[in-house]
């Protein structure tokens, strides 16, 4: 997890013990690259959730490692990412190794936010899914409010309650404890009253219908 931005890169490895893929880049990367060295992984692909600083700051020390490993990222994100090479079409599995990676389209903090469902069992949700949070709507290359929210509730937490979440900043959940604990899903769901207070928000009118913790210790509205 880097220091500065929170954000976590994954490297994921076959139970062979001869392929892996990294997720995200935001680093540090060094201790990744030392244990592709050490374990005599191939890194077959770097991944990435989306184009944002925070998550690509380290691809070129990735690169300078392992040169001429592809570079995935949504079609829509490609030209944002100098080092990307290649494009991931969400609903076109890759394998790397012993390891299926379904790519799942979940827009909304970016137009073209990656989730990678890697063998059906663990999902790493980049900036859409968080513990006991959401990803916001603001940054650059957001889309809406809607589109996270269906992200979220129709595609990341229709998955098995069991499913491991790996999320592009602290810690990592699972979709049970999303679905009893977010306080964002437990309101979308219907299990919590929304707030009714009056507000300002971004110099407009507004109301306050939840104003929970944040990953980064912060709020978030």
């Amino acid at each position: 997890m880097n220091d500065q931005f929170l954000s976590n890169t994954y490297l994921v490895a076959d139970e062979l013990g001869a392929h892996a893929v990294m997720i995200d880049a935001g680093g540090p990367v060094q201790p990744l690259l030392d244990v592709l060295d050490r374990m005599r992984f191939q890194l077959t692909h770097v991944i990435l959730t989306h184009h944002h600083h925070d998550h690509v700051a380290e691809l070129d020390k990735v690169l300078e490692h392992h040169p001429g490993t592809p570079v995935l990222i949504h079609p829509l994100e490609r030209d944002q990412v100098p080092g990307a090479t290649d494009v991931l079409e969400p609903g076109s599995a890759i394998e790397s190794g012993a390891l299926t990676i379904e790519p799942l389209h979940t827009p909304g903090h970016t137009a073209g936010m990656l989730s990678l469902l890697v063998e059906g069992t663990d999902v790493f949700t980049g900036d859409t899914l968080f513990k006991g949070s959401v990803g916001g709507v603001r940054a650059p290359g957001h889309t809406t409010y809607a589109d996270l929210r269906s992200s979220i509730m129709d595609t990341l937490l229709e998955l098995p309650p069991q499913t491991r979440i790996h999320p592009g900043h602290t810690e990592p959940t699972t979709v049970a404890d999303e679905r009893e604990h977010n306080p964002f899903v437990r309101i979308w769901q219907g299990d919590d009253p929304e707030g009714t207070e009056a507000c300002t928000a971004l110099g407009q009118e507004a109301t306050l219908i939840l104003l929970p913790d944040d990953y980064d210790g912060g709020k978030k509205a």
